[in-house]
């Protein structure tokens, strides 16, 4: 079973059309949106079976120009 996460991304000012370009060209999310607020971007992605979380989000977000920060959300079964 993939786990669920979202990651809200903050950018640098000017930024933010150029790293949902970035993160949409590597196919790694299921939907992709911008936000107002703290933060710029929300991700929706679900993580492989048997990946790590942290790992997953470090090796696919790392390296784009423009992202500042994340705070990633999991997601658990409640019902």
């Amino acid at each position: 079973m993939t786990t669920c996460v979202f990651v809200q991304i903050r950018c640098t000012p000017g930024t933010t059309y150029a790293v949902a370009e970035e993160i949409a060209l590597r196919e790694v999310h299921s939907e992709l949106y911008s936000t107002s607020g703290e933060y710029d971007l929300l991700v929706k992605l679900y993580v492989p079976e048997g990946q790590d979380v942290g790992h997953f989000i470090n090796e696919n977000m790392t390296g784009i120009k423009g992202l500042e920060r994340t705070l990633t959300t999991l997601t658990f079964k409640a019902f």
